[in-house]
């Protein structure tokens, strides 16, 4: 099958492994509206690929994701073009559209994991970190609550304590506290990051298909019964109200205001 092209991602495949790379380097590969439809474009192809074991999820540049495109931050976003209820629900939509792929995800995590790219590594199966990583939830200091499923998806990785700290604080965390909260599989060095990652992939598609593919969806069906990422539905709600909220509205504005300071 025809390799699909987009503006915003590049995508590879050899047959039993496959690269979904985020390919905005420049904005340290932030998330739109129009990334997400393109991501979850491209988990609708790599599931019907009839022998792909393996995917890996990656960023160009300096970072894996730097998460939601703050300068997109309104209350009239543009309609999601992944057809999402309100527009603030696409995040969810891409999320729940690579956790359902049949292949394992690998996320291979450098530089900056902000925010909604937290959720998007939450998303995949395994995750092997370089050690420089910088980890960070900054939705609150916007005055928003973390969405697309964010909560339910932490709370199944590093349990609910870990969860309500690190996202109520906003507090930056490194890849060894994320490797010792169970987040990530394995941290190495930064020089060292491909060939772990090359390794893991070659340990999990060079095992029999139908057995690895069956422990993901186990894994998955029991996990689903404990954290309900399906009540993550009406996400895209509260991050809508918190658009609206007067007092929100002004920790949007401070943090925009020091965001664009610190690059002039």
């Amino acid at each position: 099958m025809h390799t699909p092209t987009f503006e915003h991602l590049l995508i590879a495949s050899d047959g039993h492994t496959a690269t979904l790379t985020l390919n905005r380097p420049d904005s340290l590969n932030s998330l739109t509206n129009e990334v997400m439809a393109e991501i979850i474009a491209a988990a609708d192809w790599f599931d019907h690929q009839p022998d792909l074991r393996v995917v890996v999820v990656e960023g160009n540049g300096r970072a894996f994701c730097a998460g939601f495109n703050v300068n997109e931050f309104r209350d009239d976003m543009p309609q999601s073009p992944a057809g999402g209820r309100i527009p603030a629900d696409t995040g969810r939509l891409m999320a729940d559209a690579l956790e359902r792929m049949a292949p394992v995800l690998i996320a291979r995590l450098h530089g900056h994991v902000v925010g909604g790219g937290l959720v998007l590594a939450a998303a995949c199966d395994l995750r092997v970190a370089a050690d420089d990583v910088n980890f960070f939830i900054p939705e609150v200091d916007l005055g928003i609550p973390l969405a697309w499923g964010g909560i339910p998806r932490l709370v199944r990785e590093i349990g609910p304590a870990l969860t309500k700290e690190l996202v109520m604080t906003c507090r930056p965390f490194t890849a060894a506290e994320a490797k010792a909260a169970g987040f990530v599989n394995r941290v190495v060095p930064v020089a060292e990051l491909d060939a772990a990652v090359e390794e893991l992939t070659e340990e999990v598609a060079s095992r029999p298909r139908l057995a690895v593919l069956a422990t993901k969806a186990h894994v998955n069906a029991v996990t689903s019964q404990m954290v309900g990422t399906s009540r993550a539905w009406s996400d895209g709600d509260g991050l809508g109200a918190a658009l609206r909220d007067p007092e929100a509205r002004a920790a949007q504005a401070a943090y925009l205001e020091k965001i664009n300071t610190r690059r002039s």
